[in-house]
């Protein structure tokens, strides 16, 4: 069987290698010059490969059509892709929160794990090939036509990603050809992305501190409901909020349906707990103790032990305490202000920051036309989809990529 693999990240070369290992003949056709452009920048260059969870606690941690990757999930699972890698020769490490690494700490290493693979298969890879046109005959998949020319197939995977680093190539093209084929493409959004608060000016002067460890409350204020919650590590920027925990949120919210005249309204806040291991009375007791140490010292001197140095003049100013007064002449009331301030620090959300900085696209190619055991189009036969492109999406933490290995898996098999 002649099979064509559109996309070179990490669900199409998963595609080419099991569609490889199953006989077929094989070609794999990317319009960058390189595959898994986008593989490499995962994980801040360290490539979060996958997590350790149990497969059942992976749709927990897919808000966008979870249930529909049930199957791929048990055809293709997180030991699956950790064992390739090891045949391949690269050992992986477990970080907190189930994060799975590289042991080489580089994402470099993995994609080479699938170049290797690829060439042992002697699958034929045509670089710098854009696919302009799927060609279909009576709803069965004839070929592509390239920009280039013609090709034959009798099996045709879609492995083109989202629209998300568009400097990596996906820039989107595979929804245009899935509509000419009579797909529908459900709303496109960025998602794991950061988020811009109303307090950009505070945000710009905290720009580039990392806080970890720290709990966060997403709040819907008109019925004052809490809409996200998680703990983790988060990062400060010159337009607002970032860092891991902000990217999952994110892809919570862009599913709430009024979301941008909510944010229009300032009607969600972001409250983060800043010491989140202690109850308002263990960090008033903490607090406590510090002023004794500090008693006779001003109060801006007096928190170096309780905060990070960055943070202190911010709170400082939004606790309403003058800096300059002596530690010893702070009343019960001002301290219990600044209790609460560091258990709620609050932001309004103003926006999303565009897709081009999102890691990932929420929406894609509708499931309800895509079989969830095989991956094959219920429209055209022989039309198959991996990755991104469908409209399934994860939070951090390696899900989004056990997806295009799991996808591009099940879209590789043969399907007699």
């Amino acid at each position: 069987m002649k099979v064509i693999v559109i996309g070179g990240g990490p669900a199409g070369m998963m595609a080419a290698i099991t569609a490889g290992e199953n006989g077929n003949s094989i070609l794999l056709l990317e319009k960058m010059q390189s595959l898994g452009r986008k593989l490499l920048i995962t994980g801040k260059g360290r490539c979060n490969i996958t997590s350790s969870l149990d497969m059942e606690e992976f749709i927990k941690n897919i808000p966008g059509n979870g249930m529909f990757l049930y199957s791929v999930f048990k055809n293709y699972s997180n030991k699956d892709i950790i064992q390739f890698l090891k045949r391949q020769g690269l050992e992986v490490k477990e970080e907190r929160g189930n994060r799975i690494f590289p042991v080489t700490d580089k994402s470099k290493d993995v994609l080479e794990c699938f170049i290797r693979r690829l060439k042992e298969l002697n699958v034929e890879i045509k670089y710098n090939t854009k696919v302009e046109e799927i060609v279909t005959e009576s709803d069965n998949v004839v070929g592509v036509r390239t920009d280039k020319d013609f090709i034959r197939a009798d099996k045709i995977i879609l492995a083109t990603g989202g629209k998300s680093y568009t400097l990596t190539g996906s820039t989107g093209d595979g929804y245009e050809l899935a509509k000419r084929v009579g797909h529908s493409i459900t709303k496109i959004q960025p998602s794991l992305v950061p988020l811009e608060t109303f307090q950009k000016d505070i945000c710009k002067r905290l720009q580039g501190l990392s806080l970890r460890n720290v709990a966060i409350k997403l709040v819907d204020k008109d019925r004052n409901k809490t809409i996200y919650e998680d703990f983790g590590e988060m990062l400060f920027t010159h337009f607002g909020v970032s860092g891991p925990i902000i990217l999952s949120s994110s892809s919570h919210l862009v599913r709430i349906k009024n979301i941008k005249e909510m944010f229009e309204k300032k009607n969600i806040s972001l409250i983060i707990d800043l010491k989140p291991a202690l109850s308002e009375e263990k960090l008033n007791e903490r607090i406590l103790r510090d002023f004794e140490e500090y008693k006779n010292k001003m109060f801006k001197n007096s928190l170096e032990k309780l905060l990070p140095q960055k943070l202190i003049p911010i709170i400082i100013e939004q606790s309403g305490i003058d800096e300059n007064k002596k530690v010893n002449e702070i009343k019960k009331q001002e301290r219990r202000t600044l209790v609460n301030m560091l258990k709620n620090f609050t932001f309004e959300i103003k926006n999303f920051r565009t897709i081009d900085e999102a890691i990932i696209t929420s929406g894609g190619v509708n499931v309800k036309e895509i079989n969830p055991k095989t991956m094959e189009s219920k429209i055209v036969k022989g039309l198959y989809f991996a990755g991104e492109i469908i409209d399934v999406d994860a939070y951090t933490g390696g899900f989004n990529l056990q997806i295009a290995y799991s996808t591009g898996y099940t879209a590789g098999l043969l399907n007699e």
